[in-house]
């Protein structure tokens, strides 16, 4: 089973970005909360952001991991513990 470290970031950035995106819905309607901010809703933006970059972090990642499984024993890139160097022979 091989691992990419973005799928976890990936995730954490995700869920992250819903919990903001959702408190910036939910205190749309608060103009004084916003107030210090010039009016702009901040949590919803910066929520958004943090969802997209999640996203593209678990989508990379996962397609990473596809392209390792699916590469032959003898294939596999660099730094991977399953694969063998000419020099070990």
């Amino acid at each position: 089973m091989f691992y990419d470290t973005r799928i976890s970031i990936g995730m954490f950035f995700t869920l992250i970005g819903t919990i903001l995106t959702a408190f910036g819905v939910a205190t749309r309607d608060h103009a004084d909360a916003y107030s210090k901010s010039l009016g702009i809703d901040a949590n919803l933006w910066w929520g958004l952001v943090l969802l997209l970059f999640g996203i593209v972090a678990l989508t990379l990642g996962r397609r990473g991991q596809i392209r390792l499984e699916k590469a032959p024993a003898g294939q596999q890139e660099p730094g991977n513990k399953k694969s063998r160097s000419p020099a070990a022979h």
